[in-house]
């Protein structure tokens, strides 16, 4: 079983595949640590990284090569990416949304910055993302229809998003 959680920056994904890697007592490999990594490796900070792989189109291109690849050997995974429902092939895509503001609340407390900042940083993350993903790969991140379940994050508990995943997950086996 393979299973790709995606979704906006602050949408509860990181959150979510925890949980169901947890529940389901399967491996999670987590694009957005990987990408985390990645920077603190170059000592420089997410926003710095970002700004890096919007002139580097190698970078994100290696990150999504790594991704396939490893969605290739590996079975009974969670993938939690941005790209993942587009670049994996999987038994169950899903994707969370939610309004920008509540993200961008939920970024700014794990961040320790303003709300306004946040919401600033994640609208602009998200257009330079949305442009890079067509231009590499004639990917529009907007359109959900590669999507198995598509769920608003902003209005459930996690665990209560996990116990719908979870359910979708027993209706495959």
């Amino acid at each position: 079983m393979k299973i790709t959680i995606s979704g906006p920056p602050g949408s509860g994904k990181s959150t979510l595949s925890k949980l169901l890697s947890a529940r389901l007592g399967m491996e999670l490999i987590s694009m957005g640590d990987i990408f985390r990594k990645l920077a603190n490796d170059r000592c420089m900070s997410l926003d710095e990284f970002g700004t890096l792989a919007r002139c580097n189109d190698e970078i994100d291109r290696k990150l999504d090569e790594a991704q396939q690849k490893i969605a290739k050997e590996k079975d009974n995974i969670i993938i939690e990416g941005r790209l993942s429902g587009f670049l994996v092939d999987a038994d169950l895509k899903v994707w969370l949304k939610a309004p920008l503001e509540i993200r961008a609340e939920r970024i700014a407390k794990r961040e320790n910055k303003p709300v306004l900042s946040a919401m600033k940083e994640t609208s602009e993350r998200e257009e330079c993302e949305r442009v890079r993903y067509l231009n590499y790969y004639n990917i529009d991140i907007r359109n959900l229809s590669v999507y198995d379940i598509v769920i608003d994050s902003s209005r459930l508990k996690p665990d209560e998003i996990c116990e719908i995943v979870g359910k979708a997950v027993k209706c495959l086996k």
